[in-house]
């Protein structure tokens, strides 16, 4: 919601009276919003009930390609019918490198039953929510995202034809012959950022106009690497603006021929992209209840002196249920690149208090304050869905809190297993296709969590990408075999 302006469908006209346009983006199941620009007095007659939008952006992937099996949501058989597709008043803001054109996202729901959407991302994050509105509670959440740039060079990049030839260049060559933004290793670099200092500050500013606003922003350690840590907020406007930082920071780097790059891996032999998420659990009034006011004397480990029982039963269903969802905080094929052993990032289902190589990095006083208390899960990576993620974190927690769970991993100590495995926990999935097997079983903890028709439309999504995987020759194959065999 824009600052200090909510949108009701009686306040509409005047919100809206100087515009001719509005802007409406739903979010697929990879993240990528999907949308259209409407004219101001169609959009005012569909703002309370909503309009058919083609069932589609369901039933294909992130190039348009339609699943090589398909799915039931939309399909040849029900001719990709339209789905209802209902304005969130509540996400009104307006897009400030658009000329202030007002942006409205939106949530889908089953034409048939006017229920919502089982695939919808956001409908899914609410229905999650929603249990724990039933017990008075809420969540908060907090989002980082590392990503690479790559610029084109000069002489291709004319601003008339900045996209298109942004484009043809990254189609043409290999990804290691890209042009990073910034060259060299400088993490929380304070000269790094001068280099390009419209750019750097431009998104900056863009992000807190258009109400998905950073914390902190800096360099990270590799070529032409940024890292934004975004506002923390209700985990439901933490996934919108979660999204919207991406939208964000793509359609600014177009207007300057740098392409930013949320791929979990996209360079061999550097680090790759996480998407860190911060969650907790908070009561009607907003007091933290992860945080255990009087310090345990004698809890099951040191580690969790300072967290409540709640905050433990909501952990330890973290760590059941993790290794169930992991094409969900690992989508892609490529996201399996980054979690591998030595290069800092979670490989097994781990957990410690302030322990960036666990999976889930337990945030207490005395390091935190005791309204900061909260859980960081450091699996997913850039390329993630915020909603799915986010639905995914607390899916699992609060199952953990129903049916009070103990923690049966021990904690990772200081200075332990940093970047690898441990025979502490169990070893995560290698790949998408071990991933998405394991989720999609019958006995799968994300068919508890999410039902069956979420599972079997995301698992069939995820199986579509293993397909062309399969059948894809890479240019290391050719390279390495192209004179030998």
């Amino acid at each position: 919601m824009a600052p200090g302006v909510q949108a009701t469908v009686d306040n509409l006209p005047e919100l809206l009276q100087n515009d001719t346009s509005v802007k409406v983006a739903g979010i697929d199941v990879d993240g990528v919003l999907r949308g259209k620009l409407m004219a101001k007095k169609k959009f005012l007659s569909i703002a309370k009930d909503g309009f058919g939008f083609c069932s589609v952006i369901f039933g294909w992937d992130m190039h348009d390609q339609t699943y090589v099996r398909e799915l039931k949501v939309s399909n040849k058989e029900n001719g990709y019918r339209d789905l209802i597709a209902v304005p969130d008043l509540r996400s009104f803001r307006r897009i400030p490198w658009e000329n202030n054109v007002p942006f409205f996202l939106i949530s889908f729901f089953d034409p048939d039953t006017n229920a919502s959407l089982s695939a919808c991302p956001r409908s899914l994050l609410q229905r999650t929510v929603d249990k724990l509105h039933a017990k008075d509670m809420g969540a908060m959440a907090g989002a980082e995202y590392e990503f690479y740039q790559f610029r084109v060079p000069q002489s291709d990049a004319t601003p008339e034809r900045n996209s298109s030839a942004t484009a043809r260049f990254l189609q043409s060559n290999p990804v290691n012959a890209l042009p990073s933004l910034t060259e060299g290793m400088f993490g929380y670099s304070l000269t790094r950022p001068i280099h390009n200092q419209d750019y750097y500050y431009g998104i900056f500013d863009a992000c807190d106009k258009f109400d998905c606003g950073i914390e902190g922003w800096h360099t990270e350690s590799g070529p032409g690497v940024f890292e934004a840590a975004l506002l923390f907020d209700e985990i439901r406007e933490m996934a919108d603006r979660a999204a919207l930082f991406k939208l964000t920071v793509k359609s600014l780097g177009s207007k300057f021929g740098i392409t930013p790059c949320f791929m979990a891996k996209p360079r061999e032999g550097l680090p790759g992209n996480s998407g860190h998420m911060h969650v907790s659990i908070v009561d009607k009034q907003g007091k933290n209840l992860f945080y255990r006011e009087t310090e345990d004397k004698n809890p099951p480990y040191s580690d969790l002196r300072y967290l409540s029982d709640l905050g433990r039963y909501f952990l330890a269903g973290l760590l059941d249920g993790l290794p169930d969802v992991m094409p969900i905080v690992a989508p892609t094929v490529n996201s399996y690149k980054r979690l591998v052993e030595n290069f800092w990032a979670p490989v097994t289902v781990s957990w410690g208090l302030e322990h960036r190589a666990a999976s889930i990095r337990l945030i207490t006083p005395p390091s935190a304050s005791a309204k900061a208390t909260r859980m960081e899960v450091r699996v997913p990576g850039a390329d993630t869905n915020p909603h799915l993620v986010l639905a995914a974190i607390l899916a699992l927690g609060w199952r953990g809190v129903e049916k009070k769970m103990e923690i049966r991993v021990p904690p990772l100590g200081k200075g332990e297993d940093v970047g690898g495995a441990s025979d502490k926990g169990v070893r995560l999935a290698k790949s998408l296709k071990e991933a998405n097997d394991r989720f999609m079983a019958k006995d799968s903890v994300a068919r508890e969590a999410f039902g069956d028709e979420f599972v079997e439309h995301f698992g069939g999504t995820r199986e579509h990408e293993i397909r062309l995987w399969d059948e894809a020759v890479t240019d290391w194959e050719v390279k390495r075999y192209i004179e030998m065999v």
